[in-house]
């Protein structure tokens, strides 16, 4: 989720965290070091006052958003039969008490 939003452009923190919706502030940062690492995210920082820092793809992170949007296109068109298959699933499944 974190690409497809930052396939728009550039994005500061607070902005990505926003737009991911229902991310934890831990999992966004861990995420964003994560794609930093593989190269797929670049971090910039700017030395103003509070400090500004700025995410975007790189161009291996921008190889990734024709791919991603067919998944997406997927997970839409499919969406009704994947949430009656879950629903068949708990219906079969037997109470444990356990979460």
């Amino acid at each position: 989720m974190v690409i497809g939003v930052l396939s728009h452009g550039p994005m500061r923190y607070n902005q990505l965290h926003r737009a991911v919706e229902g991310i934890s502030q831990r999992m966004l940062t861990l995420t964003l070091k994560g794609l930093e690492q593989d190269g797929l995210l670049k971090r910039t920082v700017y030395p103003t006052v509070p400090p500004r820092v700025d995410y975007q793809l790189t161009e291996l992170g921008l190889t990734l958003i024709v791919p991603l949007q067919s998944l997406y296109e997927w997970a839409v068109e499919n969406r009704p039969a994947m949430q009656a298959a879950r629903k068949k699933f708990a219906q079969n499944k037997p109470e444990t008490g356990l979460s």
